[in-house]
């Protein structure tokens, strides 16, 4: 299981879950982050907060906490 949060920048990965319940869940699902997005990270502050990522044509920062939350699977995402 490898979260957003431990991707390195320059490599593109898809969303394959979204953690925590309610109000947190609804919030990263509504800027664009939902299962089977594309997402390209483009920056990672040197303390790891905020990561700045590409998706769904968009860029978009992310707490280091909500990058924590979301799983993805970095397999080559051209297949």
């Amino acid at each position: 299981m490898q979260t957003l949060k431990t991707i390195r920048p320059g490599n593109t990965v898809r969303v394959t879950d979204i953690g925590g319940v309610g109000p947190v869940k609804r919030r990263i699902m509504e800027m664009g982050i939902t299962k089977g997005a594309e997402v390209t990270v483009r920056k990672v502050a040197p303390l790891g907060d905020p990561v700045e990522i590409t998706i769904r044509g968009y860029e978009l920062s992310l707490r280091k906490a909500d990058a924590e939350r979301i799983i993805v699977d970095n397999r080559s995402t051209a297949e």
